[in-house]
């Protein structure tokens, strides 16, 4: 086990991650492009080589921009994402092979397949992509969708399709539909080219939520539409624009009874060139996957799904000749289902007690499905085939770990990007009918992993039976030690799993070697076990997430892992929340948190995310109080120290400043970490630096170590 410094931790991409990432078979089926930094960095460059054992070779590489350089929607567009790459950060090929799309820092460039000249189409625009033929791009500039032929000389060329009221958009995904729904898309070309569907979102009844730029020099402050729980959400309609009349026709949204209060989960066009829409309720209860007839912009529902607890997202769609793959969780588990045109089910193409996470190819001629799940245990991911006639699936993936597939268009092989508690990232070409390796393109030359000790991956019993994963950094020599707790503890997330992103968390490596056991625990409610296992908070959060972090604990102690009088809890976002959750309503356990961008209440949080697991605040009033921290502060009798973005547009900084009113009127005290210049993540290397320090510094303090 080495020492591991703070500066290591602030600095990317972390030892053994390093890797090429955005795969892409080329449609000519002989090259891999992909991007990739040459020097070890994150500043990446659009890379090919041909296959099985061409040499790698940069094909596009960009002028380097700061960051901080980048247009307001770029950057929002990164958080969205998480994005912390720089250069090329996507790119994308026109089916026909003959030309590469690739935007960046809100220009949009093309180049003449991978030996070709590249030459920038436009200075600014949103959401880029060719259509289907590869003859146009279409994009979102001021709000409004346009296309542009792909071989113009000069932007002035694009023609605009849209034209709506002024302060609204058209072609771009609200808010909700980006960072909680999956949906970054706001338009989508039919396979014939000829129309456009697009988003028509009206923001305008929402209130502003203003946020000043408080440690800027200058004045600088931005507005956004955040629709908080309970309250109103954007108007979004459904349009399809004919591409070379401008003509548009709108669709009628609806679900059930419903016409108004819904959303628009995911836009789809069939074989056939048909418009289909997913639809979910308010509630999040229902789910509809409807046909339209764009004449008379009727609807004809294919598939509902309903559940008692929520429906979750998914992208699990392929239209075929035949009819359409979908995914479904009405057994508890998300598996993939075959339907008819008209909606009638043909087969339960998958079935049992672990669900499938994407659709990674499908053969139609052979009447074959690859995709990943977690069939061998939610700990590993795995690459899987299997017939439509729901014939036993087969895995192509070797045994043991995590693995991001890639399939060739051609379908002869695929690319398994994998790692596992003791393997760094590995990157392999293997035969897509056996699954044997055909050669390593990318394995670890890092010297850094060296002297990493992977995490003890452990199980806990619960108090009601139920069995937990866990992971223990422990120092070196005979415990018990003061006990750190890392948390995140919310639905849609999974932080214990055979992967060498969890040997990597360098803050806890970091604390281990100053001498404290780190502990992480998937506590009920999170994700990649099932619905019932997700669905046990639904209306109570911080309840049964707080329990099972707290016999987490005891198990540590029972191990002799831990000193039961010098037990800490740090976490960011939901693990912040978590953090004050587990300090407020179990201080006989946790005697310190570190909370970083808390939900404190979730009536200060956006519908999508926070209705899907609570209600409205309107219909479950009691379940919003008890699981605002507010409500448990007169249980803090252990140090806090909070932290926070002052320009944090998802987490609002209002959270922590309504809990601060609620801990000064009750005199509790505490620390507080303020970074006038980050959003919900910090990214600026100096202030990671300063907070790594402030959190290790006070456990050190409140811990005794």
């Amino acid at each position: 086990m080495r020492d591991v410094s703070i500066d290591e931790i602030v600095s990317y991409p972390y030892p053994g991650m390093r890797s090429p990432i955005h795969f892409s078979f080329a449609p000519d089926g002989e090259h891999l492009t992909y991007l990739d930094d040459p020097a070890g960095g994150l500043r990446r460059t659009l890379m090919a080589r041909k296959i099985p054992d061409g040499e790698p070779r940069s094909i596009f590489s960009p002028t380097h921009r700061d960051e901080a350089d980048l247009p307001l929607e770029e950057k929002l567009r990164r958080e969205r994402l998480r994005e912390r790459g720089q250069g090329v950060t996507r790119f994308f090929w026109s089916r026909t092979g003959q030309k590469l799309l690739i935007p960046l820092a809100g220009e949009v460039w093309i180049q003449d397949g991978i030996d070709g000249d590249a030459r920038m189409l436009l200075s600014r625009a949103q959401g880029p992509t060719f259509s289907p033929d590869g003859r146009l791009v279409g994009f979102v500039s001021g709000g409004e969708v346009y296309v542009i032929d792909v071989d113009a000389d000069d932007e002035s060329a694009a023609r605009k399709l849209t034209d709506g009221e002024p302060g609204t958009t058209r072609g771009l995904a609200e808010y909700i539909a980006q960072e909680e729904m999956g949906r970054m898309r706001g338009f989508w070309f039919s396979p014939d080219s000829r129309q456009i569907a697009f988003v028509d979102v009206d923001e305008r009844h929402i209130p502003e939520y203003r946020i000043l730029h408080q440690g800027a020099d200058r004045r600088i402050q931005e507005s956004h539409a955040y629709p908080f729980a309970g309250e109103k959400n954007a108007t979004v309609r459904l349009g399809v624009v004919d591409v070379q009349t401008g003509q548009t026709r709108w669709v009628k949204l609806s679900i059930g009874d419903e016409t108004e209060d819904l959303y628009l989960a995911r836009v789809h066009w069939d074989r056939d060139n048909q418009l289909l829409a997913e639809i979910q309720d308010r509630r999040q209860t229902t789910l509809e996957l409807a046909r339209f007839d764009l004449e008379t912009g009727e609807k004809t529902v294919l598939v509902t799904e309903t559940s008692d607890v929520w429906i979750n997202l998914h992208t699990l769609f392929f239209a075929m000749k035949d009819g359409f793959l979908w995914g479904s969780e009405q057994t508890g588990f998300m598996h993939l289902r075959h339907y008819a045109a008209d909606g009638t089910l043909k087969a339960a193409v998958t079935a049992g007690d672990w669900m499938v996470e994407s659709i990674a190819a499908v053969d139609v001629d052979r009447g074959e499905v690859y995709f990943t799940a977690t069939r061998d245990s939610p700990l590993q991911k795995h690459l899987y085939v299997v017939s439509l006639d729901g014939s036993a699936p087969r895995r192509l993936t070797p045994a043991g770990g995590y693995h991001h597939c890639t399939v060739s268009l051609q379908r002869r092989q695929f690319l398994d990007r994998s790692s596992d508690v003791s393997t760094p990232n590995r990157i392999t070409l293997r035969d897509l009918d056996s699954g044997e390796a055909i050669q390593v393109l990318h394995e670890n030359r890092d010297s850094r992993v060296e002297g990493l000790t992977p995490p003890e991956m452990v199980t806990v019993t619960t108090r009601d039976g139920e069995t937990l994963y866990g992971a223990l950094y422990a120092p070196e020599g005979d415990g018990p030690w003061p006990l750190l707790v890392s948390v995140y503890g919310g639905p849609h997330a999974q932080r214990v799993y055979d992967n060498w992103a969890l040997t990597v968390d360098l803050r806890a490596q970091h604390l281990r070697t100053q001498g404290f056991a780190v502990f992480k625990l998937d506590n009920r409610g999170s994700a990649r076990r099932g619905l019932a296992f997700e669905g046990t908070l639904r209306w109570n959060m911080g309840d049964i997430e707080v329990r099972d972090q707290v016999d987490g604990v005891a198990a540590m102690v029972a191990r002799g892992v831990a000193d039961p009088k010098r037990v800490g809890v740090y976490g960011w976002s939901y693990g912040g929340y978590m953090s004050l959750m587990c300090l407020a309503k179990a201080p006989e356990t946790f005697a310190a948190a570190a909370s970083g961008a808390p939900v404190t209440h979730w009536d200060t949080y956006d519908t999508h995310y926070t209705e899907r697991y609570m209600g409205r605040p309107q219909e479950n009033p009691e379940g919003y109080e008890r699981s605002a921290v507010m409500a448990h502060v007169d249980g803090i009798t252990g140090d806090l120290l909070l932290i926070h973005g002052l320009i944090d547009e998802n987490v609002l900084f209002r959270h922590t400043a309504r809990l601060i009113n609620a801990l000064n009127r009750q005199q509790i005290p505490y620390d507080l970490l303020l970074f006038p210049d980050e959003r919900h993540m910090p990214r600026g290397a100096r202030d990671r630096v300063y907070m790594e320090t402030r959190i290790r510094d006070f456990f050190k303090a409140s811990l005794g170590q």
